[in-house]
């Protein structure tokens, strides 16, 4: 029929049958297609679902039994435990041993079905896929269960990340299927009670707290028994994301998290109404909180330093487990044995504390009615101060007690410019943000700079174009009075003390104040090596680890004069010097760009004392008394940073980063404890450089050795000039308080750097090589004076007293009578002839405070000409500096005026 109702017309009917039947092998193959793929695409998952049952199920009996979660632990050489990492953070609890309302919250929150269905939840699914995939309603909630999210938590690869659309949705959907699998076996081997306790015991609650109990324990100071409703109604609202709802860092969320925890369980009729109003208006109770750390270890700098060691080990293609996954340092209960001697440790630290409580109480008494943070020396620059502050409020802004002020007073204005723009300014984007304001261009100047990234210099501008920008500069304006006031004002608290019975006493104390307390002591880095094994005897890596838990071995820190050493190794070996080769104590210019240098204008160092003695010197009397003009000299024979560089190379440091300056001469560079320690063992042994090594081997639990060390060594320096060497470093410290009543051959090197904030001692015995540095974690945090700042006030009374404690104690195994190595054909006591004309030298840093006693001897010394202002070296006859034209007239050395305590200078 037509439209019009009329009948259609005959030769239109035979011509739509005639279009029917020619289409109709088109309809039936696209039926046929349409069956094959959807018998192609049943086939496929039922084909996956075989293969994922028979080969990616792990073992269950893991999550039931305790002894699959051990803690891994460090261990002495004698086998000692030093440490152990997260021992008591995951100690499984059984369902009896949960209060009940952890249990009614879980289920009202994450799975109120959970008693009804096998594992997998075909509403839930159901309810995904109409409302969140179809409608795109985000708030419609997920579709696993506790047991799918259980069975979730024992696989590690849950990332997408770099994945293509096709491979990262068949990764998606293998995932989910094998997901599905294991929770069904789940549901079928254990209870559903078994199988909340084995979830809650998998959880991680962050602030190193794996596990329902050590969160109860950490959190609230409770076993999880006594949990009240409120207390599990917050820990199991941070189950959907533990950062985002980290009670103590970000406090307000987690509270409204909570409230909609309570919220379930008054749904479910766990809670009445009356209950809910009162519990959703609690404040959060963090006063128990407690957080774990390594402070209660017997070596915490070390262990916490293992910690990063061991990770990078697990993940070297050789040392993960047969399935080709890491071990988990925290999970495996892996046994890691280290060359760390207990009784070496011991001492150590011992010996450290003694000296660190005597100087820190001069320290208080020079900066006594005095702020290093505000105090202005004669020479000290507007910049200089800048730079204090704006490093303390740095530290204001990473505390805890700022954090939670923070996130009081701008976290929902925060949320709303993130949801907006996806991009979360921090303190520094604010900060960055008001000084735009005040004048323009400086996000762009910083973005030159690179001192902040592209997204960052756009999601500012984006926010002051913004309607939230009114806003958060309100906010923020209101945090800043708000800080000011918190942390000017005194509140209770416990601060660490040298002089308290266990370091530690409480006071009255503002937080602005107890953070410069803090601020003010002294740190120490401590790092023992047996030179001829390489091994690593004793780390102590800062005062108390539980107030100070930054470690100052691997810290790069100016290594003033104990550099010097390298420069003098390398000069004695290259050209076949020996430490009575006589220089000149005058100026040395080394003109920008000579030979091979690369520095860009004329140097011309001073001794520390500013003065010169115009006399002749030898190597040996000016290492001692680190005399700068002759470092320079023997600098600019070599013509280049590189023959020091090679040495430095061959004795384990890389001088990549290193200043390509004539000036490296003096201790210029940056170098780690763990670095120059290293070093150093090639100067105690013959000139073999071993690699220092603290993990000798990890074995998992089962005993299967993973990672063994390899020792590496070989001729750093020749055996000759290292002799040399080694006898001129036993030559500084001969006679020297503390050295001179130790029974072992003893050499060594002070070093101390500009402004005295860094004094340094490396020692070394023919079986112990031991780096020593001292000073603030701020470099304005020093003494003010040469008498009080150098090394060897600072850093060697520790060496002495280490090395003393280890010759009287007859359990440390110590040996007093070993000898450093005599090379074949070198004499063990040579005689340096008088210098007729030679006094006692300027000085340089007073390294060695002038301290030794007669030469030991090296024979007849070679003279060169002195150095002229021309050329600042060279060799010749010897001729008395006041001939040389050009020259001052020769200076009679004198004690030099003790400095005055002019503040930073």
């Amino acid at each position: 029929m037509t439209q019009s109702g009329l009948p259609e017309p005959r030769g239109l009917i035979s011509l739509k049958a005639q279009l029917q039947e020619q289409r109709m092998p088109i309809y039936k193959k696209l039926v046929r297609w349409t069956w094959g793929l959807l018998y192609a695409i049943i086939f496929g998952i039922a084909a996956l679902f075989i293969v994922i049952n028979f080969t990616g199920i792990p073992s269950f009996r893991e999550l039931e039994d305790p002894k699959s979660k051990l803690a891994s632990e460090v261990l002495a050489n004698n086998n000692e435990v030093l440490g152990r990492f997260f021992i008591q953070n995951r100690v499984p609890a059984t369902f009896n041993e949960l209060s009940p309302w952890l249990e009614k919250a879980l289920v009202s929150t994450e799975d109120e079905r959970f008693y009804n269905h096998c594992g997998i939840d075909a509403r839930a699914i159901g309810r995904v896929l109409v409302r969140t995939v179809l409608l795109q309603d985000q708030s419609a909630g997920g579709g696993s269960t506790i047991t799918q999210q259980l069975a979730k938590m024992l696989y590690s690869d849950r990332e997408f990340e770099g994945m293509g659309t096709f491979e990262k949705a068949f990764a998606l959907l293998y995932r989910k299927l094998r997901e599905w699998i294991t929770a069904v076996k789940l549901e079928k081997g254990y209870t559903k009670q078994e199988i909340i306790a084995m979830y809650l015991n998998q959880a991680n609650f962050v602030n190193n707290a794996y596990g329902i109990r050590a969160a109860a324990e950490i959190y609230f100071g409770v076993a999880p028994d006594k949990l009240k409703k409120e207390d599990a109604a917050m820990l199991v609202g941070m189950l959907q994301n533990p950062s985002r709802y980290n009670p103590i860092a970000r406090p307000e969320r987690c509270i409204k998290r909570r409230m909609i925890v309570l919220s379930q369980m008054r749904y479910a009729g766990h809670i009445s109404q009356e209950e809910y109003d009162k519990l959703k208006l609690k404040p959060l109770d963090m006063s128990k909180f407690k957080r774990l750390s390594y402070s209660e270890d017997k070596a915490p700098y070390l262990c916490a330093e293992l910690k990063k060691d061991v990770k990078a080990i697990l993940n070297l293609p050789e040392c993960l487990k047969s399935d080709g996954t890491s071990y988990n340092i925290f999970k495996d209960g892996l046994k890691i044995y280290t060359t760390i001697d207990p009784v070496y440790q011991q001492h150590a630290e011992a010996a450290m504390q003694g000296h660190m409580k005597k100087i820190q109480t001069r320290l208080f008494s020079v900066w006594k009615g005095r702020d290093p943070w505000t105090y202005k020396g004669s020479d000290t620059k507007d910049d200089e101060i800048k730079q204090r502050q704006e490093s303390l409020q740095s530290l204001i802004f990473t505390g805890e007690r700022y954090r939670g002020l923070r996130n009081n007073a701008l976290q929902k204005i925060i949320d709303d410019i993130q949801t907006a723009y996806n991009f979360e300014p921090s303190d520094d984007d604010i900060v960055n943000m008001l000084e735009e304001e005040k004048k323009s261009g400086s996000i762009s100047k910083k973005l030159a700079k690179k001192l902040v990234t592209i997204d960052q210099a756009t999601g500012c501008r984006k926010i002051m174009d913004s309607k939230y920008w009114p806003e958060l500069k309100k906010q923020w304006t209101s945090l800043q009075s708000t800080v000011k006031k918190v942390y000017a004002t005194k509140v209770p608290m416990r601060v660490f003390s040298w002089s308290a019975p266990k370091l530690e006493k409480d006071t009255f104390m503002s937080p602005m104040d107890s953070l410069k307390y803090h601020r003010m002591f002294l740190q120490s880095g401590i790092l023992a090596i047996d030179p001829t094994t390489s091994e690593v005897k004793a780390w102590v890596g800062g005062i108390n680890f539980k107030h100070f838990q930054f470690d100052h071995i691997r810290t790069p820190r100016q290594v003033g004069s104990t550099f010097k050493p390298f420069i003098y190794g390398t000069a004695i070996a290259q050209q076949n010097l020996t430490p009575c080769f006589q220089v000149y104590d005058m100026p040395v210019t080394i003109p920008a760009y000579y030979q091979n240098f690369k520095h860009g204008q004329d140097w011309t160092p001073k001794n520390s004392t500013g003065t010169y003695s115009y006399k002749l010197v030898t190597l040996k009397e000016a290492l001692k008394n680190s005399i700068n003009s002759v470092s320079a000299y023997l600098m600019k024979q070599m013509g280049s940073t590189e023959p020091v560089f090679d040495m430095l190379n061959n004795m384990g440091i890389d001088p990549a980063g290193l200043p390509n300056s004539p000036t490296i001469c003096l201790g210029s560079a940056d170098l780690t404890v763990w670095q120059m320690a290293g070093a150093y063992t090639a100067f105690a042994n013959n000139g073999v450089y071993n690699r220092p090594s603290v993990i000798r081997e990890i074995k998992d639990k089962n005993g299967k050795v993973i990672y063994r060390s390899t020792p590496e060594e070989h001729q750093a320096l020749p055996q000759t000039a290292n002799y040399m060497l080694n006898q001129m470093l036993q030559y500084n410290v001969k006679g020297a308080p503390g050295i001179n009543q130790l029974k072992s051959q003893v050499g060594g090197k002070t070093g101390t750097t500009n402004d005295y904030s860094d004094g340094w001692f490396m020692g070394i015995t023919p079986r112990l090589v031991v780096g020593t540095w001292v000073g603030g974690e701020d470099r304005w945090i020093r003494f003010n004076s040469l008498e009080d700042g150098q090394g060897a006030r600072m850093a060697r009374p520790i060496f002495a007293d280490f090395v003393k404690r280890l010759e009287q104690d007859k359990t440390s195994g110590f040996d007093i009578n070993a000898k450093f190595k005599l090379p074949a054909g070198a004499l063990p006591d040579m005689n340096c002839n008088p210098i007729q004309d030679s006094a006692s030298p300027s000085g340089g840093t007073f390294d060695e405070e002038g301290l030794g006693g007669a030469d030991s001897g090296w024979g007849d010394g070679q003279t060169p000409t002195p150095p002229t202002p021309q050329n600042g070296g060279g060799t010749g006859t010897k001729t008395p500096p006041a001939t040389v034209p050009g020259t001052k007239p020769p200076v009679t050395p004198k004690k030099p005026a003790p400095k005055p305590d002019s503040g930073f200078n």
